[in-house]
């Protein structure tokens, strides 16, 4: 794609601003370069080749940041672990949902966490992060980035307990506070965090010693159709693409999202640390974005339902669902200002009983699915104190409110009457 692809990049039709879901349809690929193909190729290549010498000298001088871009002037194509039309093509159109200047792919959402996370944490430093968070990130923050020096120390969420300032002044004691590290809503409980307050206080450190702390925000759960981490502080954004953003339960991808500032260096341990996305997974995500919005829009309905439901069910203590939320809730505001009022299609509930019985729940489903992740088109159902959080310790999980009882449910698009009837059958089994 030789092309000046600036031309493909419309975001205006005289006064009026184009909305995500419409770009989503073209933005960045013009079919003239691709024998006019309404689609975009899949660019199965590992190589480009250059045209003439000193462009093959003049791209590597911008990808590995030898020298400033001329105006105008975008990087050429080299090699797909660098770059690729796809991928370029994909991150252009992941970074309009956020408004943002620009977006990375990863091979996973786990590669986009930990390539991030590499590119601004070094020996001696402390990263402040909020609990409880996936069980992947918990595992890699608590267990692997401490054998390389690196420091960690834990705030809870939700307003009931404010524990981020306690939890900032022990870790300025233990060294640079580097990250701020947060998942809102939090994998299991929808425990949200004050982005705000979290960009006062990274601002407040940077003042203090000189170094401003990144704020990185896991969006998966609500993002990026219902919440913008940007647009309230953070710095960059984080998605395991695998769950909505991809949404058919067939791919494995991640992304990060903010300014081309903020990406340079993740960009650049990327390049080197190869965890890309490959240019075929960068398609299919591309085709998923243009039902993105529908997608999530019927999901969050139909968890609305189920939701309720379960709410009002004799065999349930509780459900973790924004949508319950009380004005007197010290996360309302919080809710209402980050989540666009938006409660998403996963949450947790716990049931009257034990792990037995959550297990007989479980293994009653006849429709919806026993299976970890999340955001599919499909309903899936897992249990994580014993699956997707294993990893977090036991005695943490009890104190974040991760029992035995507690079961997590993604809801999916099909007839939510369906849904409630495969549950009725299966809560039977408490």
């Amino acid at each position: 794609m030789t092309k000046d692809r600036k031309d493909f990049r419309k975001k205006m039709i005289g006064n009026h601003r184009l909305s995500p879901e419409t770009q989503m349809m073209g933005y960045g690929y013009d079919p003239e370069l691709s024998e006019g193909s309404l689609k975009p190729p899949v660019f199965l290549t590992s190589t480009f080749v250059f045209k003439k010498a000193q462009d093959g000298k003049d791209f590597f001088e911008l990808a590995y940041g030898k020298r400033a871009p001329k105006e105008g002037e975008e990087p050429g194509l080299i090699y797909s672990r660098i770059n690729n039309p796809n991928l370029e093509m994909l991150e252009d159109r992941l970074a309009l949902w956020e408004d943002a200047e620009k977006g990375l792919t990863f091979s996973s959402g786990m590669a986009a966490i930990s390539t991030s996370l590499l590119a601004y944490l070094r020996p001696g430093d402390v990263i402040l992060f909020s609990a409880p968070i996936y069980g992947g990130t918990e595992y890699l923050i608590r267990n692997i980035l401490p054998e390389y020096g690196i420091k960690a120390v834990e705030f809870e969420s939700g307003g009931t307990n404010p524990t981020l300032q306690p939890a900032m002044e022990e870790a300025k004691k233990l060294g640079r506070v580097a990250v701020i590290f947060t998942e809102t809503p939090a994998n299991p409980t929808n425990g949200l965090i004050d982005l705000h307050a979290c960009r006062d206080l990274a601002d407040k450190v940077g003042e203090e010693t000189g170094h401003r702390p990144v704020i990185m925000t896991d969006n998966t759960f609500l993002g990026p159709v219902w919440q913008h981490p940007l647009e309230h502080g953070a710095d960059i954004v984080l998605y395991s693409l695998t769950k909505y953003v991809a949404g058919h339960s067939d791919i494995v991808a991640g992304a990060a999202i903010g300014s081309t500032a903020m990406l340079g260096p993740i960009a650049g341990f990327r390049t080197i640390l190869g965890t890309m996305c490959d240019p075929h997974t960068g398609w299919l995500i591309m085709r998923s974005l243009e039902t993105l919005k529908l997608r999530m829009t019927a999901a969050s309905e139909n968890a609305k339902k189920i939701a309720k439901y379960l709410n009002e069910h004799p065999n349930v203590e509780k459900v973790h669902y924004l949508g319950f939320m009380k004005k007197d809730d010290p996360c309302y505001k919080i809710f209402q200002d980050q989540c666009e009022g938006q409660a998403g299609a996963t949450f947790a509930f716990d049931i009257k009983g034990d792990e037995a019985a959550a297990f007989r729940v479980l293994d009653a489903l006849q429709v919806i699915k026993l299976a970890v992740s999340l955001g599919g088109t499909e309903s899936l159902m897992e249990h994580p104190y014993a699956m997707t959080h294993a990893d977090v310790p036991d005695d943490v999980k009890e104190r974040l409110g991760i029992s035995d009882r507690m079961l997590r449910i993604s809801v999916g698009v099909e007839n939510p009457d369906d849904l409630i009837a495969d549950l009725s059958q299966a809560l039977d089994a408490v």
